[in-house]
C-alpha cells in the first residue's frame, strides 16, 4: 500500500498552458535532462540526473512531498519522505 502522502496526493493532469522546461535552470542558464511537477504547487524543475536536481531543492525548500513526472506517457508519482513511488 502507498504512503500516506501519495494516497493523499493523486496525479492530475498538467496545467493549462504548460510549457516543458526548467525555470531554476532558465535563470542560470544550465540544461536539464528530464522534468518533474511538484504536485502540491505544479512547480516543474529538473531531476536529479540533472546537473542542479531542482525538483529535489524544491522539495528541501517547501516540504512539498510528491512530484511527478512530465515526460510523455509517464504517470509514477514519488514520494521524498517515505521515499516511495505509485
Amino acid at each position: 500500500m502507498p504512503c500516506a502522502h501519495l494516497e493523499a496526493q493523486p496525479l492530475t493532469p498538467l496545467p493549462a498552458g504548460f510549457e516543458p522546461y526548467c525555470a531554476d535552470c532558465a535563470l542560470t542558464g544550465d540544461q536539464w535532462v528530464t522534468l518533474r511537477r511538484c504536485l502540491t504547487c505544479d512547480h516543474v524543475a529538473c531531476c536529479d540526473d540533472s546537473l542542479n536536481a531542482h525538483a529535489t531543492r524544491h522539495f528541501e525548500q517547501t516540504g512539498h512531498p510528491v512530484m511527478t513526472s512530465v515526460e510523455p506517457g509517464e504517470t509514477w508519482r514519488w514520494c521524498f519522505i517515505d521515499q516511495e513511488t505509485a
